[in-house]
């Protein structure tokens, strides 16, 4: 699929199973935040099994051959990790592995972003580096910046789950600006 300015379909993707999550409240923020000409399509990762190769081996569970076909559909990816004991959440990291299973992984050449919210200080720092490492593993072009580290998104969401902070939402903004910018790069 090739982007223009005029019809670029993002898939949203949070790393996060909890309802009320912070990362779920940014991706909901970015689909209502989401510049002319982009849209944004979320894929909930509650359906994804654990990776296994036994499982893999008599062919893929529907929830997996549906997340696969929504990466393909995509002309880009936008990332909500949260941060889990210094690290990547498990969940996130199971839907990669699935998403990067040969012969032809739909991750190969998808231009990514990548933001995250934490009640931490560090916003989600160590897991958006891991996050960046596994997304170079599968050959995914992922945007060095601009950088989003929600640090605090305790106070920064409200009871119903959306980002009421202003300058987060602004932030939130100029990365969506910049992955337009981005996936206009990778055009064949």
């Amino acid at each position: 699929m090739v982007a223009t300015n005029s019809n670029l379909k993002v898939l949203g993707i949070a790393g996060s199973l909890r309802q009320g999550s912070f990362n779920r409240a940014l991706i909901g923020a970015a689909v209502e935040l989401a510049p002319d000409g982009m849209t944004i399509e979320t894929f909930d990762l509650n359906a994804l099994p654990l990776f296994n190769a036994d499982v893999e081996e008599q062919g893929d569970p529907l929830s997996v051959v549906e997340f696969k076909q929504a990466i393909r559909d995509a002309d880009a990816l936008l990332f909500a990790t949260p941060e889990y004991n210094y690290g990547l959440p498990g969940v996130l990291k199971n839907a990669l592995d699935w998403a990067s299973r040969p012969p032809e992984s739909p991750l190969s050449g998808k231009p990514a972003a990548i933001m995250g919210a934490s009640p931490g200080r560090t916003g989600t720092a160590r897991s958006q580096l891991q996050l960046r490492q596994t997304l170079q593993s599968t050959r995914s072009p992922t945007m060095p910046g601009p950088e989003v580290l929600v640090a605090g998104a305790h106070e920064l969401v409200n009871e119903e789950g959306v980002l009421v902070d202003d300058k987060t939402r602004q932030y939130v903004s100029k990365l969506l600006d910049a992955l337009a910018q981005w996936v206009l790069r990778f055009e064949t």
